[in-house]
């Protein structure tokens, strides 16, 4: 008998006598969940692994005596799958090769995958067969999808709870945008960029005439150290019109800002070369300060416009190092006995380090130019120690004596009030790209709902219930704790896409993170789900169930109840690292919004994601082995 005929005959004897049908007993219980996977593509090796490691845990604990129930469903929610019935409908070519030759659709399979529905249906079965020929000890009868009429009931409860207690908002909020779907997306939505933060930039208007040159940065407070203005001449740049004023800006930038400004106005093109040793009048100090070349300037990134401080900012000073020594450059502009005669200008003080900090860092880190490597630490580092340890120096009028986090918020209010300054929002990172194939903007939405994850009291409330968990390992604790004090309010709601529609607002539909967080207590009561009209699965059902809350209906199986408080709460949520800036504090948020203190979680398992020639792998990229073939 082969090796896989063996496999067979215990698995179906395994099946026969129903050995991980868990159900309430005597014993001491478990209750351990693995996130539910996104079946937009084929099973993969990484995916393997990622459910292995629960699966031996479960089967640990039974050997120790424990009841042990360890259940899964399927993440379907949201835009991917739109985006990828789209490619296939247009015949796209990489599209279809990956699903053909990587996935190994079949053909006949393949014509089909026009409607998203059928895409989840194929590869939901698909990962239900890879999952039972590996033997995983998971009990089926809880399976579900996210777009199963009784599970999106549960969603309606869940989303009608956080609105009562005040936890939803409609506002104005930047957001991930994809301009061809016309939609808000987040990471479950994107081919590149998961995890890519939104920041917010200061924008400074240099007066030039009856101009601005506009220039954006993080660090307003270092306006009192300003040398000297960067921009590329070989970039396209434009005026265009905000709120009156004529801004001098990049063009990338103004299609950029269209996306967040609504009175932005084009006028005309800019000769970017004749700007370079034009003179520009700082905000702050009233200082004249010139304009210089530089081809590091990304015309993409914020306003393309960059305003230098070669004393606090090692880019800044190697850069203008390098100038000083491209006669060619130099030349060119009539900028020679200009530029030689920038001086940094110190106004931070910090401990270890004299009047210019980024000097003397990039002198101790021994960078040579502007293409060294070592210059990105040299400009971190930098702005870490500066940010913890820095104060404003005593020639710093009106700021003086403050800690550079102080002064810059100070700072900032006060160009913002005098009309000097302006905000912007910007990707982290680039290029962050939808999986219908189009590269996102940031985008301030109307009207867009959003879970306020900013509120202090659901903040310090989730802080509580993760100081009472488990965390594996310990180190990813302060993790957890950074994110739930730095996550701001979320976009929780979409256009288009598959999912539940919001319940005072059906227009728009739950998306993927937000309608993941507490199904595990899903997990709990999903056999009993199955004989119910979903239309009966109101707030009176769930609030029984779930909050102990008296009730008059008549319909609530027997030992349903009595089930969910046997197995909640939560002993482990298992997961990969990339999910704990998002699902895995959104997890630890919900449960403490809903759900009494002895209901919340218990512990959270993080572990690291599965690399294939070095990158992590992905179904929507192709960069995988099937967790199949490699089975066989």
């Amino acid at each position: 008998m082969t090796d896989i005929k063996i496999e067979e005959k215990w698995q179906k004897k395994w099946q026969k006598s129903k050995l991980f049908q868990s159900n309430p007993d005597d014993r001491e219980k478990l209750f351990l969940t693995v996130a539910y996977p996104y079946p937009s593509g084929a099973m993969h090796v990484g995916h393997g692994r990622t459910y292995t490691v629960p699966d031996v845990y479960a089967r640990f604990k039974r050997m120790q005596g424990y009841n042990v129930l360890f259940p899964m469903g399927w993440h379907v929610t949201g835009a991917p799958v739109i985006g990828i019935a789209k490619r296939i409908g247009r015949r796209d070519p990489w599209t279809l090769d990956i699903y053909q030759n990587v996935h190994k659709v079949p053909e006949d399979e393949l014509n089909k995958f026009t409607d998203p529905h059928y895409i989840v249906k194929y590869f939901s079965e698909e990962y239900h067969n890879v999952m039972t020929q590996l033997g995983f000890s998971i009990d089926w009868r809880r399976e579900f999808t996210t777009i199963d009429p009784h599970y999106q009931k549960f969603i309606t409860w869940q989303f009608e709870k956080l609105n009562q207690k005040g936890l939803v908002r409609r506002g104005a909020h930047p957001v991930k945008y994809c301009p061809d779907d016309e939609n808000p997306v987040g990471d479950h939505d994107l081919l590149e960029g998961e995890g890519v933060a939104i920041n917010e930039l200061t924008l400074i208007k240099f007066k030039m005439g009856e101009r601005y040159l506009v220039a954006a940065t993080f660090r307003p407070e270092t306006l009192f150290g300003a040398t000297n203005l960067w921009l590329n001449p070989s970039e396209e740049y434009v005026k265009v019109k905000s709120s009156g004023e004529e801004w001098i800006i990049s063009k990338k930038a103004y299609h950029n800002l269209l996306n967040q400004k609504t009175d932005l106005e084009l006028i005309e093109d800019v000769d970017a070369p004749g700007l370079i040793g034009q003179y520009v009048e700082n905000p702050v100090t009233g200082q004249q300060h010139i304009i210089l070349p530089a081809s590091f300037v990304d015309p993409d990134y914020a306003t393309g416009v960059v305003y230098s401080v070669p004393a606090h900012a090692p880019a800044d000073y190697i850069a203008l190092a390098d100038l000083k020594k491209d006669t060619v450059t130099l030349e060119k502009y009539g900028i020679k006995d200009e530029v030689g005669k920038i001086q940094p200008i110190g106004l931070i003080r910090l401990k270890g380090f004299g009047e210019h900090p980024a000097v003397e860092m990039v002198e101790k880190m021994g960078v040579k130019s502007q293409e060294d490597p070592k210059l990105k630490d040299a400009t971190n580092e930098m702005y870490k120690l500066e940010h913890a340890k820095g104060v404003m120096d005593k020639h710093v009028t009106g700021y003086s004596g403050l800690r550079v986090p102080e002064a810059r918020d100070a700072i900032k209010e006060n160009l913002l009030e005098a009309g000097k300054g302006d905000i912007m929002h910007e990707f982290a990172e680039k290029p962050v790209i939808c999986r219908c194939g189009t590269e996102c903007v940031v985008k301030i939405l109307d009207n867009q709902w959003f879970l306020k994850y900013s509120d202090e009291d659901w903040t310090t409330t989730t802080q509580n219930t993760l100081s009472r968990m488990k965390t594996v390992p310990e180190e990813i604790r302060s993790n957890f704790q950074y994110y739930l004090n730095w996550l701001h309010d979320w976009a929780c709601a979409r256009r288009i896409g598959l999912g539940t529609p919001l319940p005072w607002d059906t227009q728009w539909l739950i998306e993927p993170l937000s309608d993941s967080t507490i199904y595990m207590s899903y997990y709990a009561i999903a056999p009993h789900l199955k004989n119910i009209d979903p239309e009966e699965l109101d707030e009176e059902f769930f609030d029984h169930v779930f909050l102990d809350k008296p009730t008059t209906k008549t319909n609530i199986p027997e030992g349903m109840k009595e089930e969910f408080n046997y197995w909640y709460p939560l002993d482990w949520r298992l997961s990969a690292k990339d999910l704990v800036g998002n699902h895995l504090s959104f997890h630890i948020f919900h449960h403490s919004a809903i759900f009494p203190e002895e209901k919340r979680p218990l512990g959270v398992v993080v572990f690291g994601m599965g690399l294939l020639e070095g990158h992590k792998m992905s179904s929507s990229k192709g960069n995988i082995i099937l967790l199949e073939d490699a089975i066989k």
